[in-house]
């Protein structure tokens, strides 16, 4: 049932856990040798800094790293939402045939190798980086010590995050299998009984339909709204880091922001059209033009899209502005940090182009469904 194929489809997730091992090897391991060598750092500068270097990479592996697994979760949850009720009647037959819920759900182990994966080439990655980054780190002057080698940091990040996601992959198979038989059988196992409201005027069909596309799917909306915010704070930080700290910590930030910010969003909209593919090629049997058909299945998620631009320009600045003003207050020479109004003007024509020239994608691809084309597939 459950087969390498199926887990090859979660190469998402193995690029955002990449990123997230990538980060947290470079400064976990500077950490333990920054806190190693504190017996050879000395005067009230040099102390300030040590100080605040283990503030930075403190923050930023929770930050960065932790936002980077809760999306891989996210990820992960979904899909196998929507491979269990794709593959109900398959599943409820072989609970009839006797097999338990524990049986059949302990075969979704294979979808944490898409997260082995990820870890493995991040960590690999950011071992072969790691002599740069100490370089970068330690251009002031301020410590002398040597990069070592620790051997804990990739193989406990790499077993780790593999066994949680393989365990969470199981557990959460268990709870979708753990239907009645004759509810899999009949291809409803995802399917809730939604209240109407009373006393509500109705919307024209087509706002009422992009409405509809958009309601209920909180993981496709948060892909959309994660995807404009990556863009949105990486794309504005990396370009304060060449000020701040950097030009190869912005390129850092910019690769990791951009990687995210494109793959997201071509998922999340390559999913709706999926979805939406009988209600394009009805609308289109029923006569609306292409135009039509794609503002409904698409547009409702512009509004999401722009939210998560909004956040992510917020994010950064408030981001930036404690690091520079509370972590980094007592150190000298740091420059003094204000809100970039000229990265925005550069982001926000950047952002508005890129979207729009993924939605003309996509709107192509509605345009090309029929239903010969859906009843084919299906």
């Amino acid at each position: 049932m459950v087969t390498i194929k199926d887990s090859l489809k979660l190469f998402g997730i193995s690029i955002i856990i990449c990123c997230a091992a990538f980060v947290c090897t470079l400064f976990i391991n500077y950490r333990i040798d920054l806190v190693n060598a504190r017996d050879t750092i000395s005067g009230e500068q040099a102390v300030k800094m040590y100080d605040a270097q283990l503030s930075t990479s403190t923050v930023v592996c929770c930050a960065c790293g932790g936002c980077l697994i809760l999306t891989s979760v996210v990820m992960l949850v979904t899909y196998i939402k929507n491979f269990v009720n794709s593959r109900s009647k398959e599943l409820g037959i072989l609970k009839a045939l006797g097999y338990s819920n524990l049986s059949i759900a302990r075969h979704f182990w294979v979808f944490g190798m898409s997260v082995f994966a990820g870890a493995l080439i991040g960590c690999t990655g950011g071992e072969a980086y790691m002599d740069r980054f100490y370089e970068v780190q330690n251009k002031d002057g301020y410590f002398s010590f040597e990069r070592e080698f620790h051997i804990g940091v990739p193989v406990l990040m790499i077993a780790l995050s593999t066994a949680a996601f393989m365990l969470l992959s199981i557990w959460f198979a268990y709870r979708r299998v753990k239907k009645p038989v004759m509810k899999l059988l009949r291809e409803d196992a995802g399917a809730k009984v939604r209240k109407s409201k009373k006393d509500k005027a109705p919307l024209p069909f087509l706002k009422e339909l992009r409405r509809d596309t958009v309601k209920g799917r909180y993981s496709l909306i948060f892909f959309v709204a994660f995807s404009s915010f990556c863009f949105s704070a990486m794309v504005q930080m990396s370009m304060s880091m060449k000020k701040l700290a950097s030009v190869s910590m912005g390129v850092i930030i910019l690769t990791i922001g951009l990687i995210l910010a494109f793959m997201m969003l071509l998922l999340a909209l390559a999913a709706v059209v999926k979805g939406s593919a009988k209600t394009a090629a009805m609308m289109k049997i029923f006569g609306y033009d292409d135009k039509d058909t794609s503002k409904a299945i698409l547009g409702g998620y512009r509004p999401i899209a722009w939210i998560g631009f909004v956040l992510g320009t917020l994010y950064q600045f408030v981001l930036l502005k404690v690091m520079v003003d509370v972590v980094f207050k007592d150190i000298a020479d740091i420059p003094k940090y204000d809100f970039d109004f000229k990265a925005l003007c550069i982001t926000l024509p950047l952002f508005i182009v890129s979207y729009e020239v993924i939605m003309f994608i996509y709107s192509n691809r509605v345009k090309k469904l029929t239903i010969k084309s859906v009843m084919l597939e299906d």
